[in-house]
């Protein structure tokens, strides 16, 4: 590896990056103790701002090394279709009727279960609905599940550790939930036309071993839950308005079917905005903040990613079959599991074993931190209020997220 001084530069920031996750709620602490700097420590506590923070600084000195046009050429040369899908996405299933119509299904089939219906409300989004990510995509299912069980979960009253081991569940449970399909999850889909996997066959590889680790993971930290879970936690919520359910959920379904088609669901997601306009006492106040947080945090990921090639893809390439599946479960801690597949998928002659190990270690591992998988800052942001300081530490997810890991892991090497 010989790499530029721009490459180098890249990687360091990146790294700086990463610590600077690490140390996200060390800053929140700092807000509470220098009052006077608060806004400036809450901003860099703010998760979902540093990459986009580091991201600007990387075109910065791209333009300090080399000169202005190659910075400016490098940032229009990145494929932000991700960022804007999560954004556009997270909008739309967060609105009311979307949550007033998936609350009702989830409680009529809470009710049919043989246990308290809010310990099965909470196995639901647990596991229901991260596998129903294989459908409406994994940032949906993430904005969804978070939202069902914030009131419910992520409250005062649950055991610190608890709320972590939830969230390690459920970060890993929407990582291979999606992996069903192929189109529903970040690094299947990154892969699936290069090396010919389609929903069959990602059902049929994937699909079954990551059902059986969603269901043993939701069911045990469940168990766990279910002396802290209150009926009526949530609230009884009024019955969806059907004919505004049903606009605003085929407007969900279009997004997912335009995915890839940045300009048609940016057209459709402004639509969506007259829409519920059109019938505001049906509506709540949009996730638009949270959104646009979640969506610049992998917009700077997408920016920094960019420069990791250099490194990423000869470890990658050198790493044997087994050695892989270990290396790309805990690269992903590190980059977006997306990222590391796809730079799987430069490889040339890579093995069909070789090719399920890159994987299957990369959504073991989607989990582990917030960078690990695309829908994961969605989850951070919508959940972080349910955590002391209104932080997520990353080494208590790392913990939280640490069994849950290994039940996915055992899943697909068996």
């Amino acid at each position: 590896m010989h790499p530029s001084t721009i490459e180098l530069t890249g990687a360091i920031l990146f790294g700086l990056a990463l610590v600077h996750t690490f140390a996200a709620k060390g800053f929140e602490k700092l807000a509470h103790r220098q009052p006077r700097h608060a806004g400036v420590f809450h901003l860099l506590g703010e998760v979902e701002v540093v990459f986009g923070f580091w991201a600007f600084v990387l075109v910065i000195a791209m333009a300090l090394l080399a000169d202005g046009g190659t910075a400016i050429r490098y940032a229009e040369s990145r494929q932000f279709t991700e960022p804007l899908f999560v954004f556009v996405v997270m909008v739309v299933a967060a609105s009311r009727p979307v949550l007033d119509a998936v609350r009702a299904l989830l409680q009529g089939l809470a009710r049919l279960a043989p246990v308290r219906t809010e310990v099965a409300l909470a196995w639901l989004g647990l596991a229901l609905v991260p596998l129903a990510g294989s459908l409406v995509t994994e940032p949906a299912a993430m904005t969804i599940a978070a939202l069902m069980l914030a009131p419910q979960v992520f409250r005062a009253g649950v055991p610190e550790w608890l709320k972590y081991g939830a969230l390690g569940v459920l970060f890993v449970n929407v990582s291979i939930g999606g992996t069903l399909t192929s189109y529903a999850a970040p690094p299947v889909l990154m892969v699936a036309t290069t090396w010919g996997w389609d929903s069959a066959y990602m059902a049929s590889t994937f699909g079954w071993r990551a059902a059986i680790a969603v269901l043993i993971n939701a069911s045990v930290v469940t168990w766990l839950l279910r002396p802290h879970l209150r009926a009526g936690a949530g609230g009884d919520l009024p019955r969806p308005a059907w004919i505004v359910s049903l606009a605003h959920l085929l407007f969900l379904a279009a997004v997912v079917l335009l995915a890839h088609h940045p300009v048609l669901f940016l057209g459709l997601f402004l639509l969506f905005l007259g829409y519920t306009q059109a019938y505001p006492k049906h509506q709540d106040p949009l996730l638009l903040k949270e959104a646009l947080l979640v969506g610049f945090f992998l917009a700077g990921l997408v920016v920094l990613g960019g420069m990791q090639q250099w490194w990423l893809q000869p470890l990658v390439s050198s790493m044997g079959a087994t050695t892989l599946f270990f290396g790309a479960l805990g690269l992903t801690a590190l980059t977006d599991n997306a990222a590391l597949t796809y730079l799987g998928s430069l490889i040339v002659g890579l093995s069909d074993q070789a090719k399920y190990m890159l994987m299957a270690g990369a959504v073991a591992g989607g989990g582990l931190t917030v960078i690990a998988n695309a829908p994961n800052p969605a989850g951070a942001a919508l959940l972080r209020r349910g955590f002391k300081d209104e932080s997520i530490g990353a080494l208590g997810l790392l913990m939280g997220a640490a069994a849950p890991t290994v039940v996915a892991a055992v899943m697909f090497l068996l």
